[in-house]
């Protein structure tokens, strides 16, 4: 379990259960998690995520997506702002990942959103990580 970086840990937990082939996968619960998670739900990288309540810490439980063949819809996964170098972008400077075939999830004073999001609201944030 990571202390330092618990949104790298998301990021291995996930890409760790795609690679297993794992329908699903459960992962601490934190807000920036909840709202990474409705992220990629809404931008169909996973079927669905239910929030598992309980007394001590909250859990994420997340159902994978494959296609027909068992190829995982997440091709891949990357942290790019790190705990010791933090990574912010202006409006104008937000990254397009994969020409637009993948997300980058940014952290704004507006919530947490896709790229595409951020850009239309006008907003600039920290970049979290890529999703493709």
């Amino acid at each position: 379990m990571s202390k330092t970086d618990p949104i790298a840990d998301y990021l291995t937990r996930i890409r760790n259960a795609t690679r297993a082939k794992h329908r699903k996968v459960d992962i601490p619960a934190s807000n920036l998690k909840k709202e990474i998670t409705k992220i990629l739900q809404d931008e169909h990288y996973i079927k669905n995520h239910i929030i598992i309540e309980d007394s001590k810490q909250s859990i994420i439980r997340i159902y994978l997506k494959y296609y027909e063949d068992d190829k995982s819809v997440i091709s891949g996964l990357e942290r790019i702002s790190k705990p010791g170098y933090r990574q912010y972008v202006s409006k104008d400077r937000i990254p397009r990942v994969y020409n637009n075939l993948g997300v980058a999830i940014l952290t704004t004073s507006q919530g947490v959103m896709t790229g595409q999001e951020a850009k239309r609201r006008g907003v600039g944030g920290e970049i979290l990580c890529y999703v493709w």
